[in-house]
């Protein structure tokens, strides 16, 4: 059994009446664990995380939600990769089983991190099997297996789970993925992998919501979400999930990851937007009871 450097995951139970509701933030994490041995700067790396955005929805126990966070950072291990989402270039051996990388990996950026960017490698070296055994046993896996439990007891005790996977995406995202775009990146992008992870009615709640405050709201561009809405999102079987993006230079530097004076304020508006998943949960729960 191998040992991480500190807690992989934080849980945060309901302090509220529960309800099925479940938030993860699996990019947010900022402890970097001794072993990384990356050539990047610490800047440069922090520049992967989804800085603050757990604090960010921190009203979720008290509506009766669980929320989950990383506390490792994606590059070190990105807990919304697939096992198989392994770059072969960063490996100093062959990886024993099959392999389906991505595109973001050939990019550099799969389940284990190669560059932050074209010209910024991370590693000056090869990483071993066992350094790899190790991120996905002692971070990878504690923190699927926490959200896995999660969706179960949800599931088991109310029959259903609305699931928000929260992230943050920077103000470059288009030239980042390599793509153009005729307009700009929106304040919020949600994601349901083209309609196929929730319920149409929870995503339109969700837009409307943000919308009445006053940001703009994109669907599926660019981010469609990756692999945890895939795996937990199942509609026909009352298992609803989407993806939260949030513009970063709403609510931080980008920069030196600081909070800006935008924080607060959008902090109180999503703990309202939570507000009103919570209501709507209650209320579809009720209907289904």
């Amino acid at each position: 059994m191998t040992h991480a450097d500190f807690d992989a995951v934080s849980v945060h139970e309901p302090t509220g009446p529960a309800l099925p509701l479940v938030c993860d933030s699996p990019h947010s994490g900022e402890r970097y664990p001794d072993d990384f041995g990356a050539v990047a700067t610490l800047a440069q790396l922090r520049q992967g995380e989804d800085t603050h955005v757990d604090a960010l929805w921190s009203a979720a126990p008290a509506l009766g939600a669980t929320l989950i966070a990383a506390n490792f950072p994606r590059v070190y291990i990105d807990p919304n990769r697939t096992l198989q989402d392994l770059d072969p270039e960063l490996l100093a051996q062959p990886w024993p089983e099959p392999l389906d990388p991505g595109e973001k990996t050939r990019l550099g950026k799969g389940l284990i991190w190669r560059r932050m960017d074209k010209s910024t490698p991370i590693y000056d070296r090869k990483l071993t099997l066992a350094e790899v055994r190790h991120r996905i046993q002692a971070y990878y896996e504690p923190y699927h297996a926490a959200l896995s439990q999660a969706i179960q007891q949800v599931r088991q005790r109310f029959g259903a789970v609305w699931h928000l996977n929260l992230h943050s995406m920077p103000n470059d995202a288009y030239e980042r993925l390599g793509r153009t775009s005729e307009h700009p990146l929106a304040d919020f992008v949600l994601g349901d992998r083209d309609g196929s992870t929730c319920e149409p009615e929870f995503i339109a709640l969700i837009e409307a919501a943000l919308r009445d405050k006053g940001y703009t709201v994109a669907r599926n561009d660019p981010y469609k979400g990756v692999q945890l809405i895939a795996q937990i999102g199942q509609p026909a079987l009352n298992r609803h999930s989407l993806q939260v993006e949030i513009r970063r230079p709403l609510y931080m530097d980008e920069v030196t990851r600081e909070r800006n004076s935008g924080f607060a304020p959008l902090q109180a508006d999503l703990s309202d937007v939570l507000g009103q998943v919570a209501a709507y949960v209650r209320t579809r729960q009720a209907a289904l009871a």
